[in-house]
């Protein structure tokens, strides 16, 4: 897996004060994508154990920090990595919250036995790809109005997903 950014302090991908972490590779190819460099799954540089090791370094040293959001490219098409990382970063610092955005819907993610492994990591699944005619810039955290917040654990306990309202 290579990562295309790194952002140590973020407003903009989630609710509070984020880390965000740019995962390479998508092939959902959205029209209107405002990150298309991010496709290449060879962009950017190899997410080393070094380079992981240092982030979560960062994250736990950051006590301002609310949660770690995950983005793209599409962190759901490197589940293995995402899945060990974001492990890591849940035993490291198991008060911070994750979200990840995928263009994936939160029922495919489901269907997927290692793309369900990710997702029920996180707290918080920004799902569905960006839709240029729905696109919206006065909705908070998402581009366009078909994308849904999900309420991972309240959707695993009603069997269906639910969104997550934010606050």
């Amino acid at each position: 897996m290579n990562v295309c950014g790194y952002i140590p302090e973020s407003i903009n991908e989630g609710p509070g004060l984020r880390a965000v972490l740019f995962v390479s590779g998508c092939r959902h190819a959205c029209a209107g994508c405002f990150n298309t460099d991010s496709w290449d799954f060879e962009a950017g540089e190899p997410f080393t154990e070094e380079l992981s090791a240092s982030i979560l370094q960062d994250i736990l040293d950051n006590p301002l920090l609310d949660g770690v959001t995950l983005c793209g490219g599409d962190p759901f098409f490197s589940p293995d990595e995402c899945v060990a990382f974001v492990r890591k970063l849940r035993t490291l610092c198991p008060s911070k919250n994750v979200w990840a955005y995928t263009g994936f819907t939160f029922e495919a993610l489901m269907r997927q036995p290692k793309l369900r492994e990710l997702a029920l990591l996180c707290d918080v699944i920004v799902d569905g790809k960006f839709e240029l005619e729905r696109r919206d810039v006065s909705l908070p955290f998402r581009g366009s109005s078909n994308q849904r917040f999900i309420d991972v654990a309240a959707s695993m306990e009603q069997g269906l997903a639910v969104e997550y309202i934010l606050r």
